[in-house]
């Protein structure tokens, strides 16, 4: 599940934080948001960012023979 929380300190100053987003897509998901709301100062990766997706895909092959009996 992707989340994004922000919290929103009195003295103005965002805080992001992404989860459930692997690999550094998430740069592309907040890109928008973080233009909008000013001066980004620091970005500190999380351990998702530094994982990959894993795709996994089995080929079966079979054969079937049939007997003469």
């Amino acid at each position: 599940m992707e989340t994004l929380e922000f919290i929103i300190y009195p003295d103005g100053r965002v805080q992001e934080k992404v989860t459930g987003i692997v690999g550094a897509s998430c740069a592309e998901v907040t890109a928008a948001i973080e233009a909008q709301l000013g001066l980004v100062l620091t970005h500190e990766p999380t351990s998702e960012f530094f994982a990959t997706q894993v795709q996994q895909s089995i080929v079966a092959n079979t054969q079937a023979t049939y007997s003469d009996w």
